[in-house]
């Protein structure tokens, strides 16, 4: 049984208290490796190997360390095939997902912030014949990023990558259950050549090692994306201390329909936008609002696509959908789908397990699954379930669907079909979502801030957005 390490200083190491907890692989249920459970202790030591490191990696001129992030990147590229294998291993996603998406993702993330930080500027005010005020960003110090399981390195690179590209150092934490690719990632940055100390990565749980991140006084920001209480507990924690926060929450997305859409790409981008990573992306439109005057033409088509995605295990070539993250997320997610057939909801198609011959048997596969006939108010519909669910409603105005859409406690994106100029940018200004597709979903440009409004998160990452959370700003004035 491989058991995983820390990396701190530059170096693999151990728990500090020898505490392992087990890395199951959710495609067979079976335990294939060993975490560590890492605590407060080996967050000090992490904190200690930033600190000396933080005076050299700061002082670096940024070309430096832009060629170590870019060289970063294109080791994880090198290592394209290893890390493929291993993020769909440890989150049950099909292969192709992880190669198309996940890890490419991950490289584009270093690569662009390694370039990125060349062209950061800051401001300067002219005050006419008094003097001149310029601004200059420093680094904040040492940081702390903790990041989800459902897409793993692609996450995890999307905090540390801006972080270490402002000269920050970093204590980072991904999900205990999906450690494997950022476990990895410490081979990749010894042969970047990144000083010891800058990039430090611990393993554990999130009551363990992750609130002792949130809770260290030399940490002075938090990067966290993940489940809204979680967010809220951090938050908690944090700002009386004073840190600066980054909180990237959850969602319970609309995707609107009006029947003038182009109903074919409508209806390919949806089947994705519902089910894309077994509907474990915050971004998923996990709310289907159509027109009425379609609403039958899209649901016969809809959930006749549905009903034939090929769930199977991640090394399959046909597979659409793989295994969900755990079985405690997938007995969850079944039982908001007892909760709709509770409040009144019909079940159109799937809803149930999906069970698989050896090895696989033991794996968590859910069929995606299609309700109709909630009330938009109900706790089925606004609450996150983050699986492979959606409910689908019709609708007959404007008003109707945007009082639908911005009902939830979340607003973190929103898709919307239509061919009438007018009316997406009018229904787009109207919703309440930090982040509107129109006849699109998911399609990403680093440089635009990222992030959602209402309990959705706080503050906004990529970009110039990103460079400047992970800094300091400071105001010099000259006189003239």
């Amino acid at each position: 049984m491989e058991k995983l390490q820390n990396f701190i200083n530059g170096e693999y190491c151990d728990p500090t208290k020898g505490k392992y907890i087990d890395n199951y692989e959710p495609a067979t249920g079976k335990v294939y490796s060993l975490i560590p459970n890492s605590d407060e202790e080996d967050v000090r030591l992490a904190v200690e190997a930033a600190e000396k490191a933080f005076p050299i990696w700061s002082k670096m001129s940024i070309e430096e360390r832009s060629k170590i992030l870019v060289k970063l990147s294109e080791g994880i590229e090198a290592r394209m095939d290893e890390f493929v294998q291993a993020e769909s291993k440890d989150n049950g996603k099909p292969l192709s997902l992880a190669a198309n998406v996940d890890i490419p993702r991950a490289v584009s993330n270093f690569h662009f912030f390694a370039t990125a930080i060349l062209h950061f500027a800051s401001e300067s005010h002219n005050m006419e014949g008094v003097g001149i005020n310029y601004t200059v960003r420093k680094p904040i110090g040492i940081v702390g990023c903790i990041s989800p399981w459902n897409l793993p390195l692609y996450l995890f690179s999307w905090k540390i990558a801006p972080a270490l590209a402002a000269g920050n150092c970093i204590v980072a934490k991904p999900s205990e259950v999906t450690p494997y690719t950022a476990y990895l990632l410490g081979k990749v940055a010894q042969e970047a050549g990144m000083p010891s100390g800058v990039m430090n990565i611990l393993h554990g749980e999130g009551r363990s090692v992750g609130d002792a991140i949130v809770k260290h006084p030399k940490i002075k920001a938090i990067s966290f994306t993940g489940g809204t209480q979680t967010g809220e507990n951090i938050a908690r924690t944090a700002a009386p201390m004073f840190k600066k926060l980054s909180l990237e929450l959850g969602g319970k997305n609309p995707n609107i329909i009006f029947a003038d859409c182009d109903f074919k790409e409508m209806l390919s981008t949806t089947l994705q936008s519902s089910f894309a990573n077994q509907g474990q992306i915050c971004l998923c439109g996990s709310r289907i609002f159509v027109e009425r005057s379609i609403y039958n033409k899209f649901k016969e088509a809809f959930v006749k696509r549905v009903a034939t995605t090929v769930v199977s295990n991640p090394k399959d070539p046909a597979a659409k959908m793989g295994a969900v993250v755990s079985k405690s997320h997938m007995e969850k997610v079944l039982s908001y789908v007892e909760l709709a057939k509770e409040e009144g909801g019909t079940v159109l198609t799937g809803g149930v397990q999906v069970n698989l011959e050896a090895p696989y048997d033991g794996g968590y596969y859910l069929r995606p699954t299609v309700i109709e006939g909630l009330a938009f108010d109900c706790r089925t519909n606004q609450e996150e379930i983050f699986g492979p669910v959606v409910t689908i409603t019709p609708f007959d105005t404007e008003e109707d669907v945007l009082m639908m859409a911005n009902s939830t406690q979340y607003g973190l994106s929103a898709t919307l079909w239509t061919s009438d100029l007018k009316r997406a940018h009018r229904i787009a200004d109207q919703l309440q979502a930090g982040i509107v597709w129109i006849n699109a979903w998911l399609v990403r440009d680093l440089r635009t801030p990222f992030g959602g409004v209402k309990a959705s998160g706080v503050g906004r990452e990529g970009g110039w957005e990103a460079l400047r959370f992970f800094t300091e700003p400071k105001n010099i004035f000259i006189k003239y």
